[in-house]
């Protein structure tokens, strides 16, 4: 069941459901939340300087033993403005913090204004039920000739709540109560990464069977 302004009122006013800060009288939609745009950018890199030179940033989220800096990190203040440029990827962070319940999950979704002006937000991200901290925000500029403004504070995107029916086992996210902005964090060195690697998707397949 999808939330409505109503019922997400009540699970803020129960303290069941957190923004930090707490949002304001525009955000609260018919069953929906707008969220805010953070104050930090992050930029791909396109090369950086090495003993070899200046070479290109090669990117592969699976290459544990890969130390180059990959991103760039933009803060603003308040008054100050982003200009995302034509063709431009960035990520940014939601300017609050949410607390879910176990109860509870969310699903992202773009503001309809938002992409009327150029702008792509690819979200197809799943919050789920449990999780703590900002979320982090996929933004494109699908134009060739315009460059964009973007405001610290605008909302950016919009999040829907649904009840889970039964009950679940929540898992800690390694993104919980962390600074996801700081950098794009490598890939966890797990059992199943070891597999994807190594290109033995037929191994793990039988080492990690559905049971």
């Amino acid at each position: 069941m999808i939330l409505t302004s109503q019922q997400i009122m009540d699970r803020i006013n129960k303290k069941e459901l957190v923004f930090s800060p707490q949002i304001d009288q525009f955000q609260i939609q018919q069953h929906s939340v707008d969220l805010r745009l953070g104050f930090s950018f992050l930029l791909p890199k396109a090369w950086d300087l090495t003993n070899e030179g200046r070479v290109a940033v090669r990117t592969d989220h699976l290459d544990m033993d890969h130390k180059t800096m990959r991103h760039t990190l933009v803060e603003l203040e308040e008054g100050q403005v982003f200009d995302i440029l034509p063709g431009e990827y960035v990520a940014v962070t939601t300017l609050e913090k949410i607390k879910l319940p176990d109860d509870l999950m969310a699903i992202l979704y773009p503001r309809s204004s938002v992409n009327r002006r150029g702008l792509s937000i690819d979200l197809t991200g799943v919050v789920d039920a449990g999780y703590e901290g900002n979320l982090l925000i996929p933004v494109r500029n699908n134009t060739q000739s315009q460059v964009i403004r973007m405001y610290p504070g605008e909302r950016i995107c919009q999040v829907v709540f649904e009840e889970i029916s039964g009950s679940v086992e929540v898992k800690q996210s390694r993104w919980q109560n962390s600074d996801v902005i700081v950098t794009i964090k490598e890939e966890r060195s797990t059992s199943e990464m070891d597999f994807v690697r190594k290109g033995n998707i037929t191994g793990l397949k039988k080492e990690f069977p559905l049971e």
